[in-house]
């Protein structure tokens, strides 16, 4: 048996070991290093599925592992870096991130865990859901049905990176507030698994009028970027749904 039928898995692998590692991370409060490993996972899951198509050896079982890969990367991690937004958000509401280190916390360790926090966790039940239906909707090739769990990742994780690197006082307070983040919880779980489609970021041509959403969307993505550091990460996600929207009309038309 031909060793390149194990690269893709193996890229895999290294998002499942990527994951774990932010797991780790996030549970000590350690945001900016959760976030490191987080975005090096989602890498690997880019290039396992470019690396499958590539080779030829796309594969049942690469499509399991890649899921459940992403079930940690991008639905653990999640869900835990929410829970620790949503205990400093009600236990110590203050303006600066770094001013409080989640480790001096006892609260939660034991058996005392305290209860609205918890709410987070909907994020990592939404991600799993929306995982397990990817795996048997077979439509889901050229487009997403629902936020795909790597940019509902990259939304929640950004809230960590606003707070740590861009230090507003106006963006943290409304980060610290635990409607906003109980609010963005129950609207990225629907966004999940809500029936909207959104287009694929893969390319079959170069061509710019077959991909002219596409690099519209990744050009706008990194002038963002580049202009709004981390802060643009919340507005990339619902232009990007708000693009998906307006392609879908224009194929419609």
């Amino acid at each position: 048996m031909s060793i390149k039928r194990f690269i893709p898995n193996f890229v895999t692998m290294l998002n499942l070991v990527s994951g774990s590692i932010a797991v780790l991370f996030a549970v000590n409060g350690n945001m900016t290093a959760a976030a490191f490993f987080v975005f090096l996972g989602i890498i690997f899951d880019f290039f396992d599925g470019l690396l499958a198509r590539k080779l030829k050896v796309q594969s049942e079982l690469g499509i399991q592992l890649d899921s459940l890969a992403d079930m940690v990367t991008c639905g653990v991690v999640p869900g835990i870096v929410m829970f620790n937004l949503l205990l400093l958000a009600t236990e110590h509401p203050v303006s600066s991130w770094s001013s409080y280190d989640l480790n001096t916390n006892s609260n939660w360790i034991g058996f005392n865990l305290p209860i609205l926090p918890l709410f987070g966790f909907l994020i990592t039940v939404a991600s799993a859901y929306r995982l397990g239906k990817f795996n048997i909707d077979e439509d889901q090739q050229e487009y997403f049905r629902g936020l795909p769990v790597p940019a509902n990742t990259l939304l929640i994780l950004s809230l960590p990176l606003i707070m740590e690197f861009q230090n507003n006082d106006a963006m943290n307070t409304l980060i610290l507030n635990k409607w906003f983040l109980i609010g963005l919880t129950l609207l990225s779980s629907y966004l999940l698994n809500s029936n909207i489609k959104l287009f694929a970021l893969k390319f079959k041509t170069w061509g710019f009028k077959e991909n002219a959403t596409r690099y519209s969307f990744i050009i706008l993505s990194i002038v963002s970027l580049i202009v709004l550091k981390f802060a643009a990460i919340p507005l990339i996600i619902p232009i990007y749904i708000i693009m998906s929207l307006l392609n879908n009309l224009s194929i419609k038309i």
